[in-house]
């Protein structure tokens, strides 16, 4: 029963070591302005009238959930740096669960949508304007975040149903759910199966619809005759390839093994990438190797 009693939690942060928190501080601010910067740069230009394919759409929707997601993260996380006061709320660490993983399996659907994307543009160039029309695509976003809502919630109410009669303190910068499963009292083996087919779902199953889609991208792109054609349309899909590598190596070590013996700090380095570091890549991936986003900036 001690459960019912616990009003908050205590998160630990990056590091213990009072001497590198005005260090974590200022480097974090200064990555978190970069990253808000970043990406509203990017959903201005792709709202230019010379943007206008489904690419930039989804792109657009792509710079709205890095935003969203380090602005969860990383204020909370600074005010920490600077604070003694860590703890969070009992229903402040629900919310912050809740908007993590929304926004995490959206983010990995909507991945799998712009390979699709990427599919039809260049293994069916002719109909891509038909197939790929504005109702096609905001049905593609309104699915993705529907299941990513189903996903949250679930996992969320999931995680808060267990009892919490242990210590208060998670070793982690923001709730997430291996160090909360940590901290319960009870048998956590049929959750962590649990977890185990939610990743399966969120992970596995779109980037399996990304591996097919470049196949029969690099099929198409192996019977152009010219190694420059060749090039020039495999450029077009490099900086999608690289975000899905980060995104997805990432979120597959945390959640497959969710008690695993790999360390806390193995798994924060691992959180810092999908949080922090790849909202901030993801304006530089996507401008400096694109073209058109380089003309209209």
């Amino acid at each position: 029963g001690n459960h019912t009693l616990l009003t908050e939690f205590v998160l630990s942060g990056l590091s213990n070591h009072p001497e590198l928190q005005h260090l974590l501080f200022f480097t974090f601010c200064f990555i978190y302005t970069i990253t808000v910067t970043g990406n509203l740069l990017i959903f201005m230009v792709t709202v230019h009238p010379t943007v206008h394919s489904p690419m930039y759409f989804f792109l657009r929707v792509l710079s709205f959930l890095d935003i969203s997601t380090a602005s969860i993260v990383v204020p909370k996380m600074l005010v920490n740096f600077l604070s003694e006061d860590r703890s969070i709320s009992y229903m402040g660490c629900a919310a912050q669960l809740y908007c993590v993983i929304f926004l995490g399996a959206t983010e990995c659907y909507i991945l799998a949508a712009m390979a699709y994307d990427r599919y039809v543009a260049i293994c069916n160039p002719l109909r891509y304007a038909i197939i790929m029309n504005s109702r096609v695509c905001l049905s593609l976003v309104l699915l993705s975040c529907c299941s990513g809502n189903v996903v949250s919630v679930v996992q969320t109410a999931w995680v808060f149903t267990l009892p919490f009669c242990g210590p208060r303190k998670i070793n982690y910068f923001f709730c997430d759910i291996p160090p909360l499963i940590m901290l319960s009292c009870t048998d956590t083996s049929l959750y962590e199966k649990q977890i185990i087919t939610a990743t399966v779902l969120v992970i596995f199953t779109p980037f399996c619809l990304i591996l097919v889609s470049y196949a029969c991208i690099i099929s198409s792109i192996l019977k152009i005759s010219s190694a420059e054609g060749r090039y020039k349309t495999f450029s077009t899909c490099s900086s999608h390839l690289t975000v899905v590598t980060l995104y997805y190596a990432s979120g597959t070590l945390i959640y497959l093994r969710p008690k695993s013996s790999n360390s806390q700090d193995t798994k924060k380095v691992l959180a810092l990438v999908y949080t922090t570091i790849i909202p901030t890549l993801n304006p530089l991936i996507y401008s400096l190797r694109n073209k058109e986003v380089k003309g209209v900036l």
